[in-house]
């Protein structure tokens, strides 16, 4: 984790952090994953991460390279889960990651998980849950090399998400 460097996103950032959800979306688009394709995230998404103080940035000796959205004020989907969570208590939720191309199969993304249960070890949270789309198995790979467990479907964005947890 070393090689990368995270910090909250500031107002500044936000041209990077659309540059580097574009980039996701046609390379989504490109794996012939549905996720991203209709609008979302877009703009007002992001701004509202920034205002919140929600956003966060991975930095490279390039730049900023990556953007996730990392909450401790819950998702209201997740309590209408159709399945089960491994716990009920009180969890980090990230949303809307976006790695560079640049980074991608680098450790990029596990560095982002392991920087948000770093966060979690700070307030003695000891849940992570995220979802996405069945058919990104770029990021199911990635949920399950980070040791996150299926839980079950929820309806988030008006589609269909397959939703984990991990406990901590």
């Amino acid at each position: 984790m070393d090689k990368y460097h995270f910090r909250k996103a500031t107002t500044g950032d936000f041209q990077r952090i659309m540059e580097l959800i574009d980039e996701a979306k046609a390379f989504l688009r490109a794996q012939g994953v549905d996720q991203w394709q209709n609008g979302y995230p877009n703009g007002e998404a992001v701004q509202g991460d920034l205002a919140e103080g929600t956003g966060y940035v991975m930095e490279t000796e390039r730049g900023v390279d990556g953007y996730a959205c990392i909450s401790f004020d819950g998702e209201p989907c997740y309590a209408d889960l159709q399945g089960e969570w491994l716990s009920l208590q009180p969890y980090v939720v990230i949303h809307r990651m976006a790695i560079s191309n640049d980074c991608k199969g680098k450790g990029a993304a596990g560095a982002f998980f392991g920087f948000a249960k770093s966060l979690c070890e700070e307030r003695q949270i000891r849940s992570m849950k995220v979802d996405t789309d069945a058919d990104n198995k770029m990021m199911q790979q990635v949920l399950k090399k980070f040791g996150f467990t299926y839980c079950g479907t929820v309806c988030f964005d008006n589609s269909e998400k397959i939703a984990f947890e991990k406990l901590i």
